[in-house]
């Protein structure tokens, strides 16, 4: 029985436990398999992105100062952020990745950035 590319469904040659007749078969399935599944995925992972970049801007130097209004500015969304870490002293820091943030007195917030 001749194996068929999981893509094309062309047949395939060589190998007996290929998959894929050609490289582009391969990534184009690979693609479509590893794709974001709904809009939602797509968009919690762009705002994730997004207040990332935001971080990663305004703290150039691994740790800084900002205000709440600069992130607003920018477009930063406070409900999205990937885990929170609770200090021993009770401060609590929010992390989108290796970069954080923890809001301090007048409105402002603390940027950090995690040891790698």
């Amino acid at each position: 029985m001749a194996k068929v590319c999981l893509e094309c469904n062309d047949k395939i040659v060589g190998r007996e436990d290929k998959k894929f007749c050609s490289d582009s078969c391969r990534n184009a399935y690979n693609n479509k398999m590893n794709k974001d599944q709904n809009n939602l995925m797509r968009n919690v992972n762009n705002k994730l992105r997004k207040n990332y970049r935001i971080l990663c801007e305004l703290n150039p130097e691994d740790k800084t100062k900002t205000t709440r209004n600069k992130l607003l500015s920018k477009g930063f969304d406070f409900e999205f952020f990937t885990s929170i870490y609770q200090t021993k002293t009770g401060n609590t820091y929010y992390f989108l990745y290796d970069q954080g943030y923890m809001a301090i007195e007048n409105d402002g917030f603390v940027l950090v950035k995690k040891d790698s």
